[in-house]
Parts: structure tokens; C-alpha cells; sequence
């Protein structure tokens, strides 16, 4: 029977298109489920913010009257624009081990591309980088995080046969947490601490919500990351959004603010325990009972993991390092929660500077992953 592909057109369509990939990989040791409630936001209009500079459609593939993939067709006209091109962006895919099922559905995203002038595909992206991205190509038996895509062995070579190649990679470590910072971090902290005069704050929620902190690390991210692939500047609205969202999740002794003499914020890091396993065992859903196991992994019993989400420093002060003053009170703060690995974010393959700083570390590249991209 031939495969159809068709928009998502109801609330109950979303609802199907967001539970698939938990249902698709049920029982899978390596996937961590997203969380449905998260995803159905992340597609309301009404909430994401990122909709007032974006365009998207939601597709679901059926095979003999069954679900047998589904993808997310994205144009981000803020990042086309700041990065002189006409990208159509393919996210949230999944799809069974047939040839005409993935094609299908990349046909379907370049479809809806043409029709709005873009002149390539690429993906997995989401509407903005702190959306999942990236390919799995490297590393299908580790245990997933949170904020990242696992996938099965087989969709990157179904990328490569319908004639996508490589557009960028990243490469993601898993670190052993040491009891005493490297000897190399320790003395450029103490160093640049002194010749500077910076200051390590530790704040609150309440302090960090009433002092204006979360905004000003999100203005310091934009700062930092701006020059990433595909990266667009987050708005007003979205930055008030993530500072939400963060501090109703976030332990607040796991986030490290660095400041000049003169009181400005110039570095800062947040980290949290993993929520995997948690997330495995509720399979991604908050009720009735997935917030005591969330609840449980971030304050009572935890993960021997922690999860590095986003460490940034202002581009003036990076070659100061500055950064040895975030990794020694996270170190410090590791250790004092029991926390024995870190697991880092996806970092650019390219981006050397940041990947000499974990160079210090015991540590293990062991997950890579791609964006594919083609011309349409």
C-alpha cells in the first residue's frame, strides 16, 4: 500500500504526532522519552515564542492504515536572515526502516519549503537551538539525555541514500567528575580572580528571580552562542520564557555567576542532575505519579550524573579564562552533591577553543552527531 503523509490538522493529530516517538521506541534502554506536555507547548502557537518569527507544519507518514513516522517542517526567518540563506528546517523525525517511509517525509518538508522559496533542507533542527537537534550517528548504545535526540543506527544512512550530506556535527563527552580540580584550572582561576577582581556569586531563586539574574544570563547567552550554526538571538518573549522554565526546575547551589569589579555579569554556568532514568521509568508523562519520580532524581535521590546545559562567557573575556572560575565552583559543587560524571552538551566539532577546556578532564567523546542538509 502506498505511503500517505498528512498534516496535522487537530488538537488529537498533535496529541498522536507528540506521543509517537515515546510509543516508536517503548522499551528501547537507550531512549529517553520527552515529555508530552513540553512537546505540545513547544507547538502552540499561543505559547512558543519562537512562532512570531517562524513558520511550521507537522506531518504524520501511514502505511496500511498504520502510524509509521511523522516530522516537523520549520522555517526560521530570524536565523535565515542573520545567516543569508533559505533553510528549511526538518526536526522531530522518526520513522520505521523503509526507504519510502523516510522520503516520504523529507519529500513532504521540501514541499512545504518550496512553496515558501527556500532552496535547501537541513536538519534535525528545531525552531531554535535549545530545541533538539542533531543526528545521532556515533554512540546508539549510550543512555540519551534529556535535551538531545537518540535515534536507531539506521536514519543516517537513510539521510545519506536519499542524497543528504553532512552539514555540520557535534561531538558530546561524558566526564569523570574529579575530586580535586586540575591543577592547569586551578591556578588560572586563582590568576584571573586576582588580576581582575571577579566575583563567584551563588544566589537564591528567590534572589536570582528578584535581582534580574535570569534575564541577564539569557542577554549573555545570546552574546556567546550568536555565532553558532544556525543560532538565532532569542527574543524578549523567549528569554522570559527559559527564565521560567529554569528556575522551576533548576537547584539553585548548580548555577555559577561570575562578575567584573564593576558588577556586570560576564560568565555564568548552569547544570542539573540527570533526569534520564526518571524520565524512563514515568515515561515522559507528569501524571499521575511521572512528578515523584522527576522530583525524586532532582532533590532526594539523585543521578551519579550531571548534565552541563549551558556554560557561557562573554566573547571579550574568553581568552582570560575566565572559565576556570565557573569549573572550579562547579567541581567543588559536584563533589559536595556526590555527583561522580558529567555529561556535556552537544559542542560543535569545529569549535576547538571550548573542546581544549575539556581536554583537561578525564573524559570520553562518546556520542557524535550530524546535521544533514540538501538542496532543493
Amino acid at each position: 500500500m502506498a505511503i500517505q503523509v498528512i498534516p496535522v490538522s487537530s488538537k488529537q493529530e498533535m496529541k498522536t504526532f507528540v506521543r509517537f516517538g515515546n510509543k516508536f521506541y517503548e522499551g528501547n534502554k537507550y531512549y529517553v522519552p520527552s515529555m508530552p506536555m513540553d512537546d505540545l507547548a513547544t507547538f502552540n502557537k499561543e505559547h512558543n515564542a519562537a512562532f512570531a518569527f517562524s513558520e511550521a507544519e507537522f506531518f504524520l507518514a501511514y502505511k496500511d492504515d498504520k502510524i509509521v513516522g511523522r516530522v516537523a517542517a520549520i522555517i526560521n526567518n530570524k536565523a535565515n536572515q542573520a545567516w543569508g540563506v533559505k533553510q528549511v528546517r526538518f526536526g522531530w523525525i522518526d520513522f520505521i526502516d523503509d526507504m519510502e517511509v523516510s522520503g516520504a517525509l523529507l519529500d513532504a518538508v521540501s514541499e512545504f519549503g518550496r512553496k515558501r522559496g527556500m532552496t535547501q533542507i537541513v536538519g534535525p533542527l528545531g525552531f531554535t537551538d535549545f530545541d533538539p537537534e542533531g543526528m545521532l550517528v556515533e554512540g546508539f548504545d549510550r543512555i540519551s539525555t534529556m535535551a538531545l535526540i537518540y535515534n536507531h543506527p539506521y536514519y543516517p544512512e537513510h539521510m545519506k541514500k536519499h542524497g543528504f550530506s553532512k552539514e555540520t556535527g557535534w561531538i558530546e563527552n561524558r566526564i569523570t567528575i574529579p575530586e580535586v580540580l586540575p591543577e592547569k584550572f586551578e591556578r588560572i582561576a586563582n590568576i584571573v580572580q586576582e588580576k581582575y577582581n571577579l566575583v563567584v556569586k551563588k544566589l537564591t531563586v528567590k534572589q536570582i528571580r528578584k535581582q534580574n539574574y535570569g534575564r541577564k544570563f539569557f542577554e549573555l547567552v545570546n552574546q556567546t552562542y550568536c555565532h553558532l550554526y544556525g543560532f538565532s538571538l532569542l527574543s524578549d518573549k523567549q528569554i522570559d520564557d527559559f527564565v521560567n522554565v529554569y528556575l522551576s526546575l533548576i537547584d539553585s547551589r548548580m548555577l555559577t555567576f561570575i562578575e567584573d569589579q564593576e558588577g556586570n555579569l560576564i560568565a555564568g554556568g548552569i547544570s542539573m542532575p540527570s533526569l534520564a532514568e526518571a524520565l524512563q521509568k514515568c515515561r515522559g508523562e507528569f501524571f499521575p505519579f511521572g512528578w515523584w519520580h522527576l522530583l525524586k532524581a532532582m532533590f532526594v535521590k539523585r543521578s551519579d550524573t550531571v548534565e552541563l546545559l549551558l556554560i557561557g562567557v562573554l566573547p571579550e573575556w574568553r581568552t582570560k579564562g575566565v572559565v576556570s572560575l565557573v569549573f572550579r565552583d562547579l567541581v567543588a559543587t559536584y563533589n559536595k552533591l556526590g555527583f561522580k560524571y558529567a555529561e556535556t552538551n552537544a559542542m560543535l566539532e569545529d569549535n576547538f577553543k571550548i573542546q581544549a577546556i575539556f581536554s583537561s578532564f578525564d573524559r570520553e567523546v562518546h556520542k557524535k552527531r550530524w546535521v544533514f542538509g540538501k538542496e532543493l
